[in-house]
């Protein structure tokens, strides 16, 4: 009889625990494959549409990316896309259709129809938000077009790669709203220029990839889109050939301190090591530099 409280089967869930075994989702617009030991590519596939964002996607990214988080076998993922372009937005049609469709119906009052849009709207928000709660580290390898809800999600990322004919645009002021599922809370968190992030979010005017090396948005640029891509998966293998307590304590002890004092991080990092640093992955490490042997980590 299969062992079901074996640490492979054990899968944290939000809010309860739950042992279980681990299904790999069922995604019709993104494909999930492994590209390396232990590193998975997540890659938008609507290509047609130029993979702009229906809700349905939005869930399909979250639902890819969940599985990853809980699975032992990944420690690395790179984000990349099919087709011409990264990615050219939000489906218009289909938001249009839901704020008219929702705004003229007079059965549901203005507070209850704000309720809505709150909902809806926090929704999406998680979908990219779980790139940044991710325990592995996610690389995206960007080309072409990466427009309005592109540079939302890129932002939830932890290191962006961009092929030399990439545009960005932080698009939303075009269509008559403001940034909401994450583009302005996060981007003054990863660049150091307030002024050119106003620039370019009130003009919503293009800038390419120099301009967003120069910003500190991106930290490569590549020739073309297999090369950004292969870059990509370099970077992915080289960390997920680390410690996987390491690297992961490591994005925990980065997130908390982009949004904490400097004392309160050093209290997180402390509390998280009082514990961590029993890891016999520190053993593993230390003989590999005696024996010059490569380290050999058990997955997490």
């Amino acid at each position: 009889m299969k062992n079901l409280v074996h640490p492979k089967n054990f899968v944290i869930f939000p809010k309860f625990f739950s042992i279980s075994n681990l299904e790999r989702p069922q995604l019709k617009d993104i494909n999930l494959k492994e590209v390396q030991p232990k590193v998975f590519n997540v890659e938008l596939n609507r290509e047609k549409q130029r993979n702009t964002f229906t809700r349905e996607f939005w869930l399909e990214l979250k639902s890819a990316i969940n599985y990853l988080s809980n699975y032992s076998g990944c420690r690395t993922i790179v984000l990349s896309a099919a087709g011409k372009s990264f990615t050219a937005g939000i489906d218009l049609k289909e938001a249009f259709s839901q704020i008219v469709g929702l705004s003229s119906d007079e059965s549901i009052d203005t507070a209850r129809k704000s309720r809505l849009l709150m909902e809806l709207i926090g929704s999406i928000q998680d979908c990219y938000s779980i790139l940044e709660k991710c325990p592995k580290p996610v690389i995206c390898a960007i080309h072409s077009h990466c427009i309005g809800a592109g540079i939302n999600m890129i932002c939830a990322a932890d290191i962006r790669y961009a092929s030399k004919d990439t545009v960005f645009s932080i698009k939303e002021v075009d269509v008559g709203m403001a940034a909401d599922i994450g583009a302005l809370n996060r981007i003054q968190k990863i660049v150091g220029n307030d002024s050119l992030t106003r620039e370019l979010s009130y003009t919503a005017r293009d800038f390419n990839v120099d301009e967003a090396l120069n910003y500190g948005l991106i930290s490569k640029i590549f020739e073309n889109k297999e090369d950004c891509f292969d870059g990509a998966v370099e970077t992915a293998r080289l960390i997920a050939e680390k410690s996987p307590i390491g690297v992961q304590g490591t994005k925990m002890a980065l997130n908390h301190a982009r949004n904490h004092t400097i004392e309160e991080s050093l209290e997180f990092i402390r509390l998280l090591n009082a514990s961590q640093l029993l890891t016999e992955d520190i053993r593993v490490a230390a003989e590999s530099v005696l024996t010059k042997k490569k380290c050999d980590f058990k997955d997490v």
